[in-house]
């Protein structure tokens, strides 16, 4: 990492190289106005008509073309190979949440690693957002005002003890584990809360209960 960047006052959107819409992309900017792009995704951002605040990577995929129509200044590049360009963008991102777009829906492995790195870095409060599905971290104490009848997914990825209520199937401690049970397709009833007594849980929802999850983690404190 070539220098410090100052921390966002605001929420950031991060974009990826997957699957990115121009609906999408401008959705999440009316909530996270800072831009934040991974490597080669600048190039979509630049055609979409968004500026990048910062460009984060090892820079592999950033076109010289794309690179000529950045500010020098914004150009971040992070020299190491061993996590993905999500990854590297998260530790260096400090803002209140981040909403990431470009990192489900297209290569399984690349999404799977985005999964890990929310797991492995806890105290960042991301969430994936993605055509059909959005997915979080769950924080130690979590409050979704949902619709009724909306899908909740919980998904381990570590043994982890949960406490849920407002669920159709609730439970005031049920052990989850990625090779044992999971709290998959479940629904609300209204408020949900969910109190993982470990970090290593993702919340999975619709795509249109967005606006309720950035709530939820934004009230999480």
């Amino acid at each position: 990492m070539n220098r410090e960047i100052s921390p966002f006052l605001e929420k950031v959107t991060l974009l990826g190289g997957g699957e990115l819409t121009p609906e999408t992309v401008s959705r999440l900017l009316t909530h996270a106005p800072n831009l934040v792009v991974c490597d080669g995704a600048a190039e979509q951002a630049l055609d979409m008509g968004h500026r990048p605040d910062l460009v984060v990577g090892d820079l592999d995929s950033l076109k010289t073309s794309t690179r000529a129509r950045l500010d020098p200044a914004t150009i971040l590049h992070v020299a190491e190979q061993d996590t993905t360009d999500f990854d590297k963008a998260l530790r260096v991102i400090e803002a209140p949440m981040v909403l990431g777009a470009g990192f489900m829906g297209k290569r399984l492995d690349h999404e799977l690693a985005c999964y890990n790195a929310l797991v492995r870095l806890p105290e960042k409060r991301c969430i994936l957002v993605g055509e059909h599905d959005i997915c979080f971290h769950c924080p130690p104490a979590l409050t979704l005002d949902l619709v009724a009848g909306e899908r909740v997914s919980l998904f381990p990825m570590r043994e982890v003890a949960v406490g849920m209520t407002g669920l159709q199937w609730s439970f005031d401690r049920i052990v989850l584990a990625p090779d044992g049970r999971v709290g998959t397709s479940n629904k609300a009833l209204g408020k949900v809360t969910v109190r993982p007594e470990t970090h290593g849980l993702l919340v999975i929802l619709p795509a249109g209960s967005l606006e309720a999850a950035i709530d939820g983690l934004s009230r999480a404190g």
